[in-house]
């Protein structure tokens, strides 16, 4: 995937204004800021957003109060795009899609670890989407037998979305961030119009733990932002595009979503009876169900780049329509969210979040900040740089183990036991995994110099790396 692996710009490139079909393909790089802004809008509204503001509210005695919710929405997003943001110009700067970047830090044959994390994330993820979408048929048909055919056709029209990525997100920025803008403007302004009740006034009690579920919405997308932002114009473009567009989506998503469970007593079951029972519910409502296909287009696209770290000159055509398949098939017997959703929450949290520090501090203060980062096939493993994000995963479990099975919880309660250790209220997991992974990532930076860093493919994806690097703000 270096320059001197001798595919040319135009190798396995298709359209030149299109993503390269294969990986050692330098990127076309046409996306401005108005571009990333949108596009990034646009996943940060999401029918799954509306559901997961039930994380951040809590229920019974345990639901926290408006207030606090929305400073938890706020906190959460702003600290998560913030670590998204930096995974962004990453991106931009290397011209690498997200898995390849971390052959850089790990090694080639290394980086396979975290790509296969983030196979099975991705994929999850679009199960998840294809699944909400059904939901939100269903709820504007009141037909549940039809749920085959809302996942078929979801399916379906996400696999064609992702043959033309980059045009995808021209169309995003066009036309459909202009009519979910519009939709959360009228959902908005009814339910306001109703009032919020707010049954916990004044309870701040796990006002972390709910920072923590909103953090990790954000940081799912840390593994996949450099698989766009490489088509960036600018990595400066690629920060505030991202940050921006995000951020303020999903926080209007977020709060969006709990003035309407609110109105349906916090019963997350009910959540979108109360968009479809304001006036002319169901014509706004039907923009964000169809939307919601760049959500799913997103998970299925990045799983084939994922999939080209491990298998390279595969076209990734071939791979999306077979990824495409794959999830629709995997959704079509999954009628509903589970508990199972809360502890996948937190499981990529415990993942990502450590994986980003050490991936941040590693290229802007240690090897990466002396252009010695090699992102060629053949690239040297550096298994040091697994033991800080292994040491941030431990972190993060220890203070909030994922729901995951009775045994992984229980696993943990026995190590509470032996250490005389209770979690509190101010242990915030993501918080400390990601302070405990950045600084030991920081204290190996020493042992980490040389190497890779006197080599001649450091840091290049095929011409346009090399041009970006020289580039740089």
């Amino acid at each position: 995937m270096s320059a001197t692996d001798g595919h040319g710009a135009g190798d396995g490139g298709g359209d030149s204004g299109e993503a390269p079909l294969v990986l050692d393909t330098a990127p076309p790089r046409p996306l401005g800021f108005r571009d990333q802004a949108a596009f990034w809008a646009n996943l940060g509204v999401s029918l799954i957003g509306f559901s997961s503001a039930a994380t951040v509210l809590g229920t019974g005695r345990a639901q926290l109060s408006f207030a606090a919710s929305v400073t938890a929405v706020l906190v959460g997003t702003a600290v998560g795009t913030a670590m998204l943001a930096v995974a962004a110009v990453i991106g931009a700067r290397t011209g690498a899609p997200a898995m390849a970047v971390l052959r850089g830090l790990f090694g080639t044959r290394l980086s396979y670890v975290p790509t296969v994390l983030n196979i099975v994330q991705c994929v999850g993820w679009g199960v998840y989407e294809l699944t909400v979408i059904a939901m939100g048929a269903e709820a504007m048909t009141h037909s549940r037998e039809w749920h085959w055919l809302f996942v078929v056709l979801a399916g379906a029209v996400t696999t064609a979305l992702t043959i033309r990525p980059l045009g995808v997100i021209g169309l995003l920025r066009r036309y459909v961030a202009v009519a979910v803008g519009a939709s959360m403007v009228y959902f908005t302004v009814q339910l306001v119009r109703q009032g919020v009740p707010d049954p916990a006034a004044g309870n701040w009690h796990g006002f972390l733990g709910a920072t923590d579920y909103v953090l990790a919405v954000s940081i799912s997308f840390v593994p996949l932002a450099a698989d766009y932002t490489r088509h960036s114009r600018t990595p400066r473009a690629s920060f505030w595009g991202t940050f921006s567009g995000y951020t303020v989506a999903q926080v209007w998503c977020y709060v969006l979503g709990l003035m309407a469970l609110l109105q349906v007593g916090g019963d997350e079951s009910r959540i979108f009876d109360t968009f479809l029972g304001v006036t002319a519910g169901w014509a706004f409502f039907a923009v964000l169900v169809v939307r919601e296909v760049d959500q799913s287009f997103a998970n299925v696209y990045s799983t084939a780049m994922s999939v080209h770290n491990l298998f390279p000159r595969v076209d990734r055509r071939v791979l999306t329509v077979g990824i495409g398949a794959l999830v629709t098939a995997l959704a079509l017997p999954v009628k509903e969210f589970s508990s199972w959703y809360y502890g996948f929450l937190g499981l990529i949290g415990s993942v990502f979040v450590p994986l980003l520090a050490v991936l941040a501090v590693d290229y802007y203060l240690g090897r990466g900040r002396r252009g010695g980062w090699d992102l060629s096939d053949s690239a040297p493993g550096r298994p040091l740089m697994l033991l800080p994000w292994l040491l941030g995963f431990v972190t993060y479990q220890f203070l909030a183990p994922s729901d995951i099975g009775g045994w992984w919880s229980g696993l943990w309660e026995r190590v509470h036991d032996w250490v005389h250790f209770t979690p509190q209220e101010w242990t915030s997991a993501s918080l400390f995994a990601f302070a405990v992974s950045a600084l030991a990532t920081w204290a190996l930076t020493p042992l980490t110099r040389g190497g890779a860093g006197q080599t001649e493919g450091a840091e290049r994806v095929g011409d346009a790396g090399q041009a970006d690097a020289a580039a740089r703000p």
